[in-house]
């Protein structure tokens, strides 16, 4: 009988979140020949090309694609088995603090995985912005926090997921086409918003701020009704919207990073058993849109 190795499937996971082999190698702690070798096996255990390979190129092939959500179910099931036999008596409640950016998905996937392998763990959810959650941090008012990494000063946090950040517009709207064309974007503080804002200077687009909120929901809305352009991580992209990129008029942007921070009195049981969680669930978060073709090298 063939059994899907989950270190392969961990390492594939790596290189689809990441899109190479090489950073790839660096998160699984393998060597790129090691990486490489563990996906011929898998590819041969699967008995279907994952890749298909351009010179130095790789995309994921459509049977790839389909094998990207069963590895991370798989992943996430082990993950849980585990937990729930690792201390099933933890209890007690948790202060969590996220912008409404990441709270669309994790919450009904991340936090339901949790709470079913820890019923006796209530957790109270803050939705804020990412220097709101820094101060309540520092203040003792939230015992965890996940932030966009390096927005609230100096305040790095623990690196836990990776994504790109797009510029979308509504599937059916014609928006991205106008001259200035309307932009949705955070307030000053936001550094995606800057991000936007230079990279359009950068090749000489010409915008206006048509929408400003701290609020993820109210810039989607202005997206998917068609009034604006908005930039977006890969996880708060909805099915109607449409990724825009250079062949548009809009230039690539870096990718989002989420960091996880804690409160200095978190330091019990519950709260490890919580960010231990998140940044395993987090990190194997899938796409809300079509996987998109990867490059590796």
């Amino acid at each position: 009988m063939n059994v899907l190795d989950l270190d392969q499937l961990r390492t594939f996971l790596a290189i689809a979140e990441i899109g190479s082999f090489t950073a790839a190698a660096d998160v699984v702690h393998k060597t790129q020949s090691a990486v490489s070798m563990q996906m011929r096996r898998l590819e041969e255990r699967v008995g279907r090309p994952i890749f298909t390979r351009d010179g130095r190129q790789s995309r994921l092939t459509e049977d790839g694609r389909r094998l990207l959500e069963y590895a991370r179910r798989m992943i996430r099931l082990n993950d849980e088995t585990l937990a729930a036999f690792s201390d099933p008596g933890l209890t007690g409640s948790i202060r969590l603090g996220l912008p409404d950016d990441y709270a669309d998905r994790l919450l009904p996937t991340v936090l339901a995985g949790f709470s079913r392998i820890n019923p006796m763990i209530e957790i109270a959810v803050e939705c804020q912005p990412t220097r709101t959650v820094h101060a309540m941090i520092r203040e003792g008012e939230l015992d965890l926090g996940i932030i966009t990494h390096g927005e609230a000063g100096d305040i790095r946090g623990d690196l836990i997921r990776r994504e790109p950040l797009y510029w979308v517009s509504a599937r059916d709207h014609c928006t991205h086409e106008l001259d200035p064309v309307p932009l949705a974007l955070g307030p000053d503080s936001c550094c995606w918003r800057s991000q936007a804002v230079r990279a359009l200077d950068g090749v000489g687009r010409r915008f206006r701020i048509a929408y400003t909120s701290g609020h993820a929901m109210a810039l989607s809305g202005a997206v998917l009704a068609g009034l604006a352009v908005s930039v977006l991580p890969e996880s708060a992209i909805r099915m109607n919207m449409r990724i825009l990129g250079p062949r548009d008029g809009f230039p690539d942007l870096a990718a989002a990073e989420i960091a996880l921070i804690r409160a200095d009195h978190a330091k019990h049981s519950i709260h490890d058993a919580l960010a231990t969680h998140i940044a395993t669930s987090l990190g194997n978060l899938g796409a809300a849109t079509n996987p998109l073709p990867i490059a590796a090298e």
